[in-house]
């Protein structure tokens, strides 16, 4: 089984024992002003395997099992539709580091929203939306020119051109805070994911340029 199908059936699990238990919930959750008053640092990570309801949970994890086995591979063999595009880091190394960018992301994206609302005691986030959107960056810069489907949009974007306009949407977004989505851990998890890519793949930078330069 790959780590991906476990991560998810994990979060679902969480999730699900979550909704029936309010005091998990309440105790997981990424509480900014609890953390700053009684150092919950635990919270970064259990709030990425928390979500609101049904619709999030499913968003989340058929995104991540979409491009989550991918990257997997990636780390695991270092081969990326039959081309070498990194040494490859063996079965334990490459799945510990697939699981950096995952749970690195739901932590790194998490550090904005902390400093923004730790005086805030109303306000409170979860999900794995940091954590995914590291792994779907991940998988554009081997990949930039894949396309990637949007709801109601019949056709595929390229990936570089669908990771631009997403990172300018969450930027804008996470300024106007006109909604309860947490636009800054969507992009800063997807800064995350292109950073870690090119920390543990240096390959991936010039392949992406190279894959741009030929479309």
């Amino acid at each position: 089984m790959s780590l991906t199908i476990i991560l998810i059936i994990i979060t679902v699990g969480i999730s699900w024992y979550a909704w029936k238990n309010h005091e998990l919930m309440q105790n997981w959750i990424m509480y900014p002003y609890a953390v700053q008053r009684d150092n919950s640092w635990y919270r970064f990570i259990t709030s990425g395997f928390l979500h609101a309801d049904y619709m999030h949970l499913f968003f989340n994890m058929f995104v991540l099992y979409s491009f989550g086995q991918n990257i997997e591979y990636i780390m695991v063999n270092g081969i990326f539709n039959g081309e070498g595009v990194l040494g490859g880091f063996g079965l334990i190394t490459g799945e510990l580091l697939y699981l950096l960018i995952f749970i690195g992301g739901i932590i790194v994206s998490d550090i904005p929203t902390f400093i923004k609302h730790k005086n805030n005691p109303v306000y409170r986030a979860l999900g794995a939306s940091g954590g995914v959107a590291s792994v779907v960056f991940a998988s554009i810069m081997f990949n930039p020119l894949g396309e990637i489907g949007i709801l109601f949009i019949p056709i595929g974007i390229p990936g570089f051109i669908f990771g631009l306009l997403y990172m300018i949407y969450s930027y804008y977004q996470g300024k106007q805070m006109g909604d309860n989505i947490n636009h800054d851990a969507h992009l800063y998890g997807a800064v995350f994911g292109v950073i870690m890519t090119l920390i543990l793949v240096p390959k991936a930078g010039p392949h992406f340029i190279q894959q741009i330069s030929s479309w």
